[in-house]
């Protein structure tokens, strides 16, 4: 892990206060008003002017605002995930918002060694104080930044692991592992809860088999096991989720809203992080080489889910969940998904840069480094508050895709390194 980053904090400025006194002349009024309406228009707009930015109290020290000259991909990545990062810490929650971007973080930890980082979620914004949310998939975020950390800190806290086996078990015993449709799947809310709203699974929902095979891993506990299996491949009376692939990277089922009740929302790209988490476990090919083609597929631009230039969804949001996923994916078939950081880099300089200045919808906030949860910059994607621009949703996508992608290129720039290392043949 790479001890050379450095970190950079906003400049703290304060304009001095002065007493008026009750005597002065008109002239020296006014003069005050003016010092006292520039003062403002200072603070407003400083970060402009300046260069720098406000900074809460409990922000990490984050790296610096300012690009270097000329840095390579993944110092690039990492400065701008600390940008995005300064907002979302101003903004975090301990909901299922704030755990996806603590998964973000997670990685950046994990990509740039910042104890400042660790320090964050271990006692400000402690891991173990969020909230499990209404739907099942709120759980298994807080779940999978628990599990996260644990493993990019070393596998020592093991708190984590235990709030996230608690968070999960009490999901299970409440019923939201379910085959009352007649496949094993998880649900949003168990069968016959009562109250306004719909009852239905989806990928997001089935997340939680991911977290049950980082739960094996952490416990060797076989019913966290037996339950990943059960959801994939269903036991002698019901299938699993997987009766749903019909071959060649394609996912259907029950079609709706994207955030609402559409079986595989992102087209099945998060049955990716799902099915690379059971290839991990269990080390059957078979979910390699779904997980392999269900990405190809979706990065594919002939199929028409991402653009052919700058492969952004076009019509979807959840960005930082989707960019998670395809590399999720890439980290176990390298080599069948040789092009996919070339397409993450594309999509982020896209966002980065409001679609090269053509955008006509704000991508990218430059004076907070705000970001739009959607991605396509002619708007119009179907998902959750898809025009936000720099609320904890918004950001909280933000810094999972960009810290994700820090960490890739991490592992990239250290294998390389390697390889470059090995004696050559003679």
């Amino acid at each position: 892990m790479s001890n050379k980053h450095k970190q950079y904090q906003a400049i703290r400025e304060a304009v001095p206060a002065k007493e008026p006194t009750s005597r002065l002349m008109y002239v020296v009024f006014a003069a005050l008003s003016l010092f006292a309406v520039l003062a403002a228009v200072y603070l407003l707009y400083r970060d402009i002017l300046f260069g720098t930015k406000n900074e809460s109290p409990s922000i990490v020290s984050q790296a610096q605002t300012q690009e270097s000259r000329n840095p390579d991909l993944f110092h690039l990545t990492v400065q701008r995930a600390y940008a995005i990062d300064v907002l979302f810490h101003q903004v975090y929650n301990a909901e299922w918002e704030g755990a996806n971007g603590a998964i973000g973080d997670a990685h950046l930890y994990a990509a740039t060694g910042d104890s400042n980082l660790l320090s964050l979620y271990t006692y400000t914004y402690r891991l173990l104080d969020m909230h499990n949310g209404t739907w099942v998939d709120d759980r298994a975020w807080a779940c999978l930044a628990e599990m996260y950390w644990w493993d990019v800190s070393g596998r020592k806290n093991n708190q984590w692991v235990k709030d996230a086996r608690d968070r999960y078990l009490e999901a299970k015993r409440e019923g939201r592992l379910s085959h009352h449709e007649g496949f094993w799947s998880w649900y949003n809310y168990f069968p016959g809860a009562k109250g306004n709203f719909r009852i239905f699974t989806n990928s997001n929902m089935n997340q939680m088999a991911t977290v049950a095979c980082w739960l094996f891993e952490a416990t060797h506990e076989q019913q966290f096991y037996d339950d990943a299996m059960l959801v994939w491949n269903g036991d002698a009376k019901y299938p699993g989720v997987a009766k749903f692939y019909r071959g060649k990277g394609i996912w259907k089922g029950n079609e709706g809203q994207a955030a609402f009740g559409k079986q595989f929302p992102w087209e099945g790209a998060g049955m990716c992080s799902i099915g690379a988490a059971m290839f991990r476990m269990t080390g059957e090919k078979k979910y390699k080489e779904i997980v392999a083609a269900t990405a190809q597929r979706l990065m594919d631009p002939a199929n028409g889910w991402v653009d052919p230039q700058d492969f952004y969804q076009l019509r979807m949001d959840g960005n930082g969940a989707f960019v998670h996923f395809i590399l999720d994916a890439y980290q176990i078939a390298p080599d069948r998904l040789r092009d996919i950081p070339y397409k993450i880099k594309k999509m982020l300089d896209h966002v980065w840069t409001n679609h090269h200045g053509n955008a006509l919808t704000t991508l990218h906030r430059p004076i907070d480094d705000g970001i739009r949860n959607g991605w396509n910059p002619n708007g119009g994607e179907d998902g959750y508050k898809v025009n936000e621009v720099g609320t904890v949703h918004a950001q909280s996508q933000a810094v999972r895709a960009f810290g994700v992608f820090a960490y890739i290129l991490h592992e990239k720039k250290l294998k390389a390194a390697e390889t470059a290392e090995r004696p050559g043949k003679q």
